[in-house]
């Protein structure tokens, strides 16, 4: 197999080193080149064409956010982020993630001295990623607001990468009065709470980071918290149970979807969008065994086609929609009678 190979771009030259240093230690990684600066970059990028761009977010002439933005609407690729400014799950890491950015690392620092331990592992996930082709313009947001009637059914939904952009395009077209809304999202602990907080900015629902024992509440959108407890739900609230990784997550969808199975059975309805793996596919099965409606994120759409590419081989899905279809279909979905 050909090595994956990086374009590092950083303003400070021993950073460059540093990442440098840390991705060649990886036998499948090659650091094809390095830039100083976003223009400089730009260049690099036409000349060599890498797998997979790590990039700072404080960088002169043009920050690095800004770049990526860029970067995601005229020449799509693969990108880690690698910053100071990404400790924590700040607004800067949902920021880069909202815009397209795989993952993001901090650099290290005296409290976190190997935080690089776990950058070429994230590379090449990044590599997997495959290259998208800039979003075509969304379709109108239907007119729910208004006239939408919620029934007395539950959402569930679950995402791992790419799954930030997801999210924002899903839940921006619910209803100010949508039913209530479960969703996991494979993310460290603070991530999530500042993903709710952005989420909650953009969407015309409340949206919240799950507490235990939080009731079920239409206009009510609830997201896992990352950490060490899996978000399940009874027929009426949320819950946060312990427990280990499953399927290497924690929170884990299938936890979710199954509970969600177990306590609300045909009032639901469940979506599996983008990401790798499998997490979530056998969840949304047993969703529909229990007479939930089912979907899944078609693979154009999705950054990674791995978990709704399982869940159609299960069976779970009873459709695959586009991103931009998929947020009214759950909605539409939602206020059917059963």
């Amino acid at each position: 197999m050909s090595r994956i190979r990086v374009l590092v771009v950083d303003d400070s030259p021993t950073m460059r080193q540093l990442v440098t240093r840390a991705l060649q230690a990886d036998g499948g990684i090659e650091v094809a080149g390095a830039a100083a600066s976003a223009l400089e970059a730009r260049d690099l990028i036409k000349q060599l064409n890498p797998d997979v761009m790590t990039l700072d977010v404080e960088m002169p002439e043009m920050d690095g956010l800004s770049f990526l933005e860029r970067v995601m609407r005229l020449r799509p690729m693969p990108v880690v982020m690698v910053s100071t400014l990404t400790a924590q799950g700040t607004e800067t890491a949902i920021s880069a993630l909202a815009l397209g950015a795989v993952d993001c690392v901090v650099k290290p620092s005296a409290a976190n001295p190997t935080s690089f331990d776990e950058l070429p592992a994230k590379v090449k996930v990044a590599a997997r990623v495959k290259r998208r082709v800039p979003a075509a313009e969304p379709e109108p947001a239907p007119g729910f607001r208004g006239s939408y009637q919620p029934g007395n059914k539950v959402i569930a939904i679950g995402s791992s990468t790419g799954g930030v952009e997801a999210l924002i395009a899903v839940l921006t077209r619910f209803p100010a009065n949508c039913v209530p809304t479960v969703v996991t999202q494979h993310m460290p602990p603070v991530f999530t709470r500042n993903l709710a907080q952005r989420l909650d900015r953009m969407c015309a629902p409340q949206v919240l980071e799950a507490t235990h024992g939080a009731p079920l509440k239409v206009g009510t959108i609830y997201v896992a918290p990352g950490g060490d407890m899996h978000l399940e739900v009874s027929a009426q609230s949320c819950l946060l149970k312990p427990g280990g990784p499953v399927n290497g997550h924690c929170p884990s969808v299938d936890r979710l979807f199954q509970s969600v199975a177990r306590s609300i059975g045909p009032r639901a309805v469940g979506a599996l969008l983008t990401g790798m793996g499998r997490d979530g596919a056998q969840g949304l099965l047993e969703m529909r065994r229990a007479g939930a409606r089912t979907f899944a994120q078609d693979e154009a759409s999705s950054v990674v086609y791995g978990m709704p590419r399982a869940a159609m081989e299960l069976g779970a899905a009873e459709h695959q929609y586009s991103l931009t279809r998929i947020g009214p279909a759950l909605v539409e979905a939602a206020a059917a009678k059963s």
